[in-house]
């Protein structure tokens, strides 16, 4: 990563990544598919789900970030003992942080949901849902990091492998464990739970072969206690703030769905069919941050600043091209993707609303996501963090809030995309005026 040239390298490493990330996306969208052939109760409850595995997942996303940074920054600098031990480290990190976590989750379910809106039947609906997910989710967590970590030595085609692996899995168990085929015993919601728990443990070995046999990345070798806590406090400078960033896009969507529940069902199923297509058509966005990470942290442990800025302004230019382009094909297929999801009538037509309304954001979006990727890459990860909050706190959820007051459902989806809007442009001149200028004078 150190070496040719950077707009062609990204993209090259990029683009594996994209079908990969694609892979992981089908997951969501696949289980939101089936589980709106049992109903509408079930879409609704889906929904809400959402925003919460993710919250709990973010503390993996967090992790990784770290991990990736780190680690690639130890390769520049051509540490190898190093590597192996905060490899080995940040995977025993999540996992016994992802344990507490997930106890704490489960004996709070009812009242987590009831906060963002949830009715009493819909709490029925989504503990099916979330105890199973519960018990299997450190099998969820181990691969994103580990994944992480096989991305800093420059390798993207192989985590894309491993997850298109998991996608492949969870979309042939999904309707034999949702729907009872064959021999299977018909769970509804359940099964697709039991299906992300089984495809994700699959991968786990896979990923935990690669670092340990291929890359020889991981070590059983006990250091002593308080090298591993030097591990985990480098892990955990940038990894913290990087959690807390990962978890605002959950929170803002927590915030989000109570603001949709107060406009009725049909725009809460309308809001969970659009964030998940969304989230793939964000698909280049995501994959060039994962790999601006180990890009830059690299070239960071190298000394090679110049190939930093660089990398930086083909960030912007990407930003611009893919926000448009997404913006032009799902409103040219809103009709479409509205059919293909619902029965409904006004769920179709807020469907529409929301794929001609909020990916005009997609762009200014995307910008404010690579600008707090490079953040941690530079191990300045509490100016990334500084971003998404004011992101939250400050634009995406008033303006929402106010859209919905004046105009209802189509006030939701503008306030969505206006927020994107003015979130983007002030990341993009912070950067301009302040991380630019550190890079320059090798500050960083």
């Amino acid at each position: 990563m150190t070496e040719g040239p950077v707009g062609s390298s990204l993209i090259r490493l990029s683009v594996p990544m994209m079908f990969g990330l694609i892979s992981i996306m089908l997951f969501s969208l696949v289980d939101t598919f089936y589980i709106s052939l049992i109903g509408v109760r079930e879409l609704v409850a889906i929904s809400f789900i959402f925003p919460v595995t993710f919250t709990l997942m973010s503390f993996s996303f967090g992790i990784g970030i770290g991990a990736s940074a780190v680690i690639s920054r130890a390769i520049g600098e051509g540490d190898q003992h190093r590597v192996r031990r905060l490899t080995t480290d940040s995977l025993l990190l999540v996992s016994l942080i992802i344990i507490c976590v997930a106890a704490i989750s489960f004996f709070s379910l009812g009242t987590i949901f009831t906060l963002i809106g949830a009715t009493e039947e819909s709490i029925q609906l989504i503990k099916e849902y979330m105890v199973p997910w519960l018990a299997g989710v450190v099998f969820v967590v181990i691969p994103i990091v580990g994944n992480s970590a096989i991305r800093a030595t420059g390798d993207t085609k192989t985590p894309s492998w491993i997850m298109m692996i998991a996608a492949g899995v969870n979309a042939v168990l999904d309707p034999l464990l949702i729907f009872g085929y064959g021999p299977f015993p018909e769970l509804g919601i359940k099964g697709a739970a039991i299906a992300t728990v089984i495809s994700y443990f699959s991968i786990m070995i896979a990923g935990l072969w690669v670092l340990g046999k291929r890359e020889r990345m991981l070590t059983i070798s006990w250091p002593g206690f308080a090298e591993i806590l030097l591990s985990w406090k480098a892990l955990l400078y940038i990894g913290i703030p990087a959690m807390l960033t990962q978890l605002l896009f959950p929170i803002s969507n927590a915030f989000l769905t109570r603001i949709a529940a107060d406009l009725g069902e049909a725009t809460v199923a309308a809001f969970g069919v659009g964030t998940r297509i969304e989230s793939i058509a964000m698909i280049g966005f995501m994959a060039l941050a994962s790999v601006l990470i180990p890009f830059i942290g690299q070239n960071y442990g190298a000394g090679k600043n110049d190939r930093i800025i660089q990398a930086n302004k083909f960030s912007i230019r990407f930003a611009m091209i893919w926000g448009a382009t997404a913006w032009g094909v799902l409103a040219l297929l809103s009709g479409s993707i509205a059919w293909a999801f619902a029965d409904d009538s006004l769920i179709q037509d807020f469907i529409k609303q929301f794929f001609w309304i909020v990916p005009s954001g997609f762009a200014f979006h995307g910008i404010s996501q690579l600008i707090s990727a490079s953040c941690n890459a530079l191990h300045r990860p509490f100016h990334s963090t500084a971003i998404n909050i004011m992101r939250l706190f400050l634009i995406l959820i008033p303006l929402v809030y106010l859209g919905s007051h004046l105009w209802n459902t189509a006030g939701f989806f503008f306030g969505i995309a206006a927020g994107n809007f003015v979130t983007g442009v002030i990341a993009w001149l912070w950067y301009r005026s302040s991380i630019i200028h550190f890079i320059s004078d090798q500050k960083i």
